[in-house]
């Protein structure tokens, strides 16, 4: 395919996603729910098919060398696949937000001022892997009454292709426009770059996935992008920790879902809880196969630690890879976060008060704890149902990102004969 013939595609893509947006919008909720059962019904008839494709696609990432957690992730195993399933339902069972009126005062002249949720229009999705995101990302952007274009990464374009054949014949048949739900049929780049440039079609851009391609996307797009970014999540063991509760807490983060972004990498030690709280958790996570990245001070307290690089502090393993740190004291372990976090979720374990306390105030993260797991930055987990990921961008929308933060804020003046004088 020509350059020229790949822009008039994804031109043309864009333009059609334009219209069924605004048709999207004046959905009713019945409408949309309709359309979300429907979906879920089309993709379990259609479930060998789909699963099908995405051994193809699995076939041909591991020729190419993908392996470890890359390769989990594109993976529709059949937990994966019940949670997709399931989430579509759930989604459904979601209030709607659209047309909700908040914050409503009367100013002194009577006039009554309301503000009203309303859909952001096109959402460009960009994503890595995970075709189960195809099957999310449309589901929550529909039911928030937006369209939404979807281009995937070149390693699931079967699964993907395969699982908006489902989406997209649901709407017809429920009444919802088809081009509501958009996947870039195409692998080549190019492709993203052009969807980048069409602002006039496109209301927001949301990347998911690695450091280079929240970078490129950043970098050339002409639209609003929400980011949702690596994960470098930290755990600040406190002087006064329990060592138990901490031990639990660390396993959890660590070894729950290893491959997800809100999975901890950095675990932050008080000097004082090195000898205390320390020997207890680095055990039980080595005991789990985790391979401990430590300072020196943490090299020499536990032995099967191995010397960390500075490289070490700022990265996102998604593997049974761990960074450990003994800091002086809560103003060292924050200035870690600051310098080497990515926004995402940071949690102290901690029996004093007042360091909890300083903790969330002064921790800018999307989500800050006090003796819990990191695993609770999920949309599901905190009550929002669903999400479209994790926002590690401080705009309108920060952290988990659910049906709300797919819309926006609108105006809405109420009278009786008010004039501006």
């Amino acid at each position: 395919m020509s350059l020229e013939d790949l822009e008039e595609q994804v031109i043309d893509l864009a333009r059609k996603a334009r219209g069924a947006s605004e048709r999207v919008a004046e959905l009713s909720t019945r409408e949309k729910n309709a359309w979300l059962m429907r979906c879920a019904e089309r993709l379990e008839d259609a479930k060998a098919k789909i699963l099908a494709a995405n051994a193809a696609d699995l076939e041909r990432a591991a020729g190419s060398g993908i392996s470890g957690p890359m390769l989990k992730r594109l993976e529709l195993a059949e937990g994966k696949w019940r949670d997709m399933i399931a989430g579509l339902r759930d989604v459904a069972a979601l209030p709607d937000p659209v047309g909700k009126v908040e914050s409503t005062v009367v100013r002194p002249n009577g006039l009554q001022v309301g503000r009203m949720r309303i859909p952001l229009g096109v959402i460009g999705i960009i994503y890595e892997s995970r075709p189960n995101v195809t099957v999310d990302a449309a589901a929550l952007c529909v039911k928030a009454g937006n369209a939404v274009i979807l281009r995937g990464g070149s390693e699931a374009i079967e699964a993907n292709r395969a699982l908006a054949v489902e989406l997209r014949a649901a709407a017809a048949e429920t009444g919802v426009p088809e081009d509501a739900v958009a996947v870039v049929p195409m692998t080549d780049r190019a492709a993203i770059d052009t969807l980048l440039r069409l602002d006039q079609y496109i209301d927001l851009i949301i990347p998911r996935g690695g450091p280079e391609l929240i970078r490129t996307v950043t970098e050339k797009s002409r639209i609003p992008v929400v980011c949702h970014d690596a994960g470098v999540c930290h755990i600040f063991v406190d002087a006064s920790a329990d060592p138990e509760m901490a031990t639990r807490i660390a396993v959890d983060s660590k070894i729950s879902q290893m491959e997800v972004c809100n999975g901890l990498e950095t675990l932050l030690v008080h000097r004082d809880a090195a000898t205390t709280a320390m020997p207890r958790i680095l055990k039980a996570l080595h005991e789990q196969g985790v391979e401990l990245r430590g300072c020196a001070k943490t090299c020499e307290l536990f032995s099967d630690a191995v010397p960390a690089s500075e490289s070490d502090w700022a990265e996102e393993y998604l593997a049974p890879i761990l960074a450990v740190r003994i800091v002086e004291d809560l103003d060292a372990a924050i200035e870690h976060i600051r310098r080497y976090g990515s926004n995402h979720t940071e949690v102290i374990v901690t029996n004093d008060y007042r360091s909890s306390q300083e903790f969330l105030r002064r921790v800018g993260s999307s989500t800050v704890g006090v003796n819990c797991s990191t695993a609770f930055a999920d949309g599901f987990r905190l009550g929002l149902g669903a999400e479209i990921g994790i926002s590690t961008s401080k705009i309108h929308a920060y952290g988990p990102m659910g049906l709300e933060g797919l819309t926006t804020l609108k105006f809405v003046l109420r009278g009786d004969g008010q004039l501006r004088e």
